[in-house]
C-alpha cells in the first residue's frame, strides 16, 4: 500500500492462474475475486456490481469487459497485452497498464542465449554428453554455423530490441532494424520493410509485439529473402510467423537454423517444428526467473494500488493513455 494500512475496499478480479507473488500481494491490499477463466458466462451478478480491476496475465476481451460494468482498470501481467482489447477498454474507459522495463534485461539475455544456442548447437552437444556419446563416439561434430561474420536484423526496435542490440554489439556484429517508423537518435541502419531487412542480413531477431499488424509478417517471401545461411530467432509473439511456413523453410533449406521461444498457439507447438533437428525450441521462458517474474508481479499490483489510492496508472498503455479515473 502507498498512503493507507489495511485494505482498499476494492473487488479486483483475477481469472484462472496467477503468478503467486502478485496473488499474495492482491490478497493483502484489495478484496481478491477469483475466477476459473476470463469468460463472460462465469461473471455472476455480485461480480458485476462490485467488481473494479482485473489482474490477468492476458484475454481480456470486449465482450468480459462489457460483462463488468463497474470496471476501472485491467492490470496486465507482462509487456505484451496483444490479448487484451484496449482499444476497446479506452472506448468504455477502461484503463490497461502492462509491465515494461522491469524484464527488458531478462528476455534480452534469453535472446542472445537462444541466439547462441541455435548456432551452435549447445543443446545437442551437452546431450551429446548425457547420453555417452562422447565417450562411445568421439567428439560432437562441428557446427555448421558461427556468429562470426554475421549481420544482424532486429524487427522491432523497443526497449527489448534496443537491449538486444547492445548485447549484439558485444559480439562486434553490424545490426539493422526494421520497425513501423524509423527511430529517431538510433545509428543503426533502418529498413522500411521487413523483406528489405531480412535481405540485407542473414540473422533475424524478431522482438515484435503480437496484433493484426504483425501477423504472419515473418512469412516464406521474408524467410526466402534472409537466405539458406539464415538464422531466424523468435523472442516476441508466436502469432508475428508464418509457422507452417518457416516449418518448410526449416526442412527445405531455405534457411539454415531457427530458435523459437514463441508459438502462435501455445502450449501446442506444430509438429513440422518439432521435427526439425535445426530448430532450438523453447517453452516460452524469455522473462522467466524468479528475479524478474517477481518485479512483474509488483509492478503489476502496484498499478492497481496506484490507480484506485493515486487515481493513476504507473505504466499505462499507449491507447489509454488518456482514460481518467472515474470521479
Amino acid at each position: 500500500m502507498t498512503r493507507a494500512e489495511g485494505k482498499l475496499p476494492v473487488a479486483i478480479l483475477v481469472p484462472g492462474d496467477f503468478n503467486d507473488h502478485a496473488v499474495g500481494r492482491i490478497d493483502k491490499a484489495f478484496k481478491p475475486v477469483r475466477i476459473e477463466r476470463a469468460d463472460p458466462a462465469l461473471v455472476t451478478d455480485e461480480m458485476r456490481a462490485t467488481v473494479r480491476g482485473i489482474a490477468s496475465y492476458a484475454g481480456i476481451s470486449a465482450a468480459m469487459i462489457d460483462a463488468l460494468p463497474n470496471l476501472e482498470i485491467i492490470a496486465s501481467f507482462g509487456v505484451g497485452y496483444d490479448s487484451v482489447d484496449a482499444n476497446y477498454a479506452a472506448k468504455r474507459g477502461v484503463m490497461v497498464t502492462n509491465t515494461p522495463d522491469v524484464l527488458t534485461e531478462e528476455v534480452a539475455d534469453t535472446a542472445i542465449g537462444l541466439l547462441i544456442n541455435t548456432v551452435r548447437e549447445l543443446y545437442a552437444a551437452e546431450k551429446w554428453l548425457r547420453d555417452g556419446d562422447w565417450v562411445e563416439k568421439g567428439n560432437y561434430r562441428l557446427s555448421r554455423l558461427t556468429l562470426r561474420g554475421r549481420s544482424v536484423g532486429i524487427f522491432g526496435m523497443g526497449r527489448i530490441g534496443r537491449a538486444v542490440a547492445r548485447r549484439i554489439e558485444a559480439f562486434g556484429l553490424p545490426i539493422a532494424y526494421h520497425n513501423r517508423r524509423k527511430v529517431e537518435g538510433l545509428a543503426y541502419e533502418y529498413h522500411a520493410t521487413l523483406k528489405g531487412l531480412a535481405e540485407a542480413v542473414d540473422t533475424l531477431i524478431c522482438i515484435a509485439p503480437g496484433g493484426a499488424s504483425t501477423e504472419k509478417a515473418i512469412d516464406a517471401a521474408v524467410l526466402s529473402a534472409l537466405g539458406s545461411n539464415g538464422v531466424f530467432i523468435n523472442i516476441g509473439r508466436g502469432s508475428t510467423v508464418d509457422e507452417a511456413a518457416l516449418a518448410g523453410a526449416l526442412k527445405g533449406g531455405a534457411i539454415a537454423a531457427a530458435g523459437l521461444d514463441v508459438f502462435a498457439d501455445e502450449p501446442n507447438v506444430p509438429q513440422a517444428l518439432l521435427d526439425s533437428p535445426n530448430a532450438s525450441l523453447l517453452p516460452h521462458v524469455g522473462s522467466a526467473s524468479v528475479h524478474t517474474r517477481r518485479a512483474m508481479a509488483d509492478l503489476c499490483v502496484d498499478n492497481l494500488v496506484a490507480w484506485f489510492t493515486d487515481r493513476r496508472p504507473l505504466t499505462p498503455v499507449p491507447e489509454t493513455i488518456n482514460v481518467k479515473a472515474r470521479s
